[in-house]
């Protein structure tokens, strides 16, 4: 089971797609749509990625960053950004130990025995660091309600 509404988020530091360090508690003071997905370079998770990226200023505008993860590798991740026109950090789990931490781990993803992804899971934490929206599809092939986190990124102060 995922995080709950009204927990505060567990903090992270993960290597982006050019191998920066990026902290989740560096961005407080503004609201964070963190989007874990699967694996890059799928075809729902490229349409997830691209929706958020067609929602960017709306976005900005509402005082958000868009944040996504996957367990891929950093060169992965910054070709899968590149390809898409990805202008949000783009992070890389491949300890899984973030994806552990939001209990979004996906075991045997693709039919692979011990191979571990991400659920396609979607959460709003607001500015001071705390959960405002949780969404966990029940299947990895279907796309987030965006206009459900988009809701909850305007009513979350």
């Amino acid at each position: 089971m995922s995080l709950s509404i009204g927990s505060v988020a567990p903090d992270f530091t993960l290597f982006d797609a050019d191998k920066n360090h990026v902290q989740l508690s560096s961005f407080r003071g503004r609201k964070v749509v963190l989007a874990f997905f699967p694996a890059a370079f799928t075809g729902v998770c490229k349409a997830e990625l691209c929706s958020f990226q067609s929602a960017i200023q709306r976005l900005n505008d509402m005082n958000a960053v868009v944040l996504a993860i996957a367990p891929d590798q950093p060169f992965a991740n910054k070709a899968f950004a590149d390809a898409n026109g990805l202008t949000f950090p783009v992070l890389s789990d491949y300890t899984r130990s973030t994806i552990s931490a939001y209990d979004v781990a996906l075991a045997d993803f693709a039919g692979l025995p011990g191979y571990t992804a991400s659920q396609r899971a979607t959460f709003v934490i607001d500015a001071e660091g705390v959960v405002r929206f949780v969404d966990v599809t029940e299947n990895p092939g279907i796309e987030p309600n965006y206009d459900a986190i988009y809701a909850a990124v305007e009513a979350t102060a």
